[in-house]
Parts: C-alpha cells; structure tokens; sequence
C-alpha cells in the first residue's frame, strides 16, 4: 500500500507543514507546482529530500489560485487548463530532475481534484495534459470520472483514499467547511486508512501535509498498515 502526503506548500516567508518530517514516512510525495503553493526554492528543496530518501515525486496541479490555496473552483477553457497542467508538470519535471529524480505520477489538487470527478470538460482537459506529457500515472477518487476518462485514454490510474478525511455515505468527501470534515486524532485516521487499505478499492493513501499533527497522523497510519500485516511501499 502507498502512503503519499501533499508537500512543498510553503511560500516564501509563510512555512506550511513539516516536509522534512512527512518525507520519512512516506513513500510518494505529491509536490505542490507553484500554482496554489509552492515557490521555486521550496520544490527544489522538497524534490532533492524526496530524491535522497527515496520517495516518489508525483506533480500535484492546481487551479492558478494561490490566494486560495487551490481550493476555489475555476471556470476556464479546457485549452487553457491543458496547457497550464502542461506547465506545472514541465515545471515540476525540471526540478525533479536536476535533483536526479522525475515526476512519476499526476494528482489534482483542492478544487480541481473535486472539479474533475463531475465536471467531464475538465477531467478530459486534465487526461490530455497528461497524454501530451508522455503519459503517467494518474491519482484519484475510485470511480471517479477522471479516472475513468483517463482509463479509456490508455493512462495508469491509481484509486486513492483519504485517512485524515471524513466520507460522504456516497463515497465523496465531506466538505472541508462541515464539522468533523477533517480527522484530527492519529487513531482514528490509522484505523480508517487500514478499513480503506482492506477494502481493494485504493492502492493509495493520503495524509494531508498542512494539516496540525500531520507527521503523527502519517506515522500512525504507517504503523497500523504495518501492523495490520500491508507492505508500506510506492505504487510506482
């Protein structure tokens, strides 16, 4: 089973998250690309930690929204959002690669992530900045549009789960707004990442980097996949 966590969301003088510690415990690192965190410095930075540790590097892209921290919804042409995926992952590659790795896989962040399990112009806007790239592996919601649409394009897809986060009885996130949208105590993300882990559906599962107690929530999600008898290792 693959722990990833969101990383690389600080910007200049505002720190965001413990990367250095997120990055001993996981084993894929979704790498915020400059659009809704994430200044130049921080993913070198972030990228040449993961590099030396051995964690794999997915490009996590966004809406261009750093007001917002990708979190607000942006009604735009799919050209436009083809090519500002294209430049994120572009990004996110160079840097990768001058610390001697590369992205190995794509995730949508925040409000695109939410936008492309519905909205079918966005999703397909998504897959063909990924085509155009070469072709990677895709992360997403089980089922979701975007991962089916990239299925049919002939893309890896890798369903994921969420173990800091509260679920919808139709398999969705809560809302970040609603009370008890985000799972605070360690115990209880351990325990829904292993009920996630044991049900098939996900090869991978998440631990927000900017939550509070992110890194004791990702070792005990790490501790309890173990101990639950789950190889803790990359999908890629």
């Amino acid at each position: 089973m693959d722990l990833n966590a969101d990383v690389g969301e600080s910007y200049g003088r505002w720190q965001v998250g413990d990367d250095d510690a997120m990055l001993a415990l996981v084993t894929s690192a979704n790498v915020a690309c400059g659009f809704h965190a994430g200044d130049a410095l921080t993913l070198r930075r972030t990228c040449a930690v993961a590099v030396s540790r051995g964690v794999a590097i997915g490009a996590q892209v966004s809406y261009r929204d750093l007001a917002g921290f990708g979190r607000r919804f942006v009604d735009m042409p799919a050209a436009e959002l083809t090519a500002e995926v294209l430049y994120q992952l572009g990004a996110l590659d160079g840097i990768a690669r001058a610390a001697g790795g590369g992205v190995g896989y794509l995730k949508p962040h925040g409000a695109l992530y939410h936008a492309v399990n519905r909205h079918e112009e966005q999703a397909r806007a998504v897959v063909e900045a990924v085509l155009a790239y070469g072709g990677l592996p895709v992360l997403g919601l089980p089922g979701s549009l975007f991962l089916t649409l990239a299925a049919e394009a002939g893309l890896p897809t890798v369903g994921e789960g969420y173990a800091d986060r509260a679920y919808l009885d139709d398999g969705s996130l809560v809302p970040r707004g609603e009370p008890g949208a985000v799972l605070a105590d360690p115990a209880a993300a351990a325990a829904q990442a292993v009920r996630l882990a044991a049900a098939g559906e996900v090869r991978s599962l998440c631990v927000h980097g900017d939550s509070v107690g992110a890194a004791e929530i990702a070792a005990a999600v790490r501790a309890a996949l173990v101990d639950a008898g789950m190889t803790v290792a990359a999908f890629a």
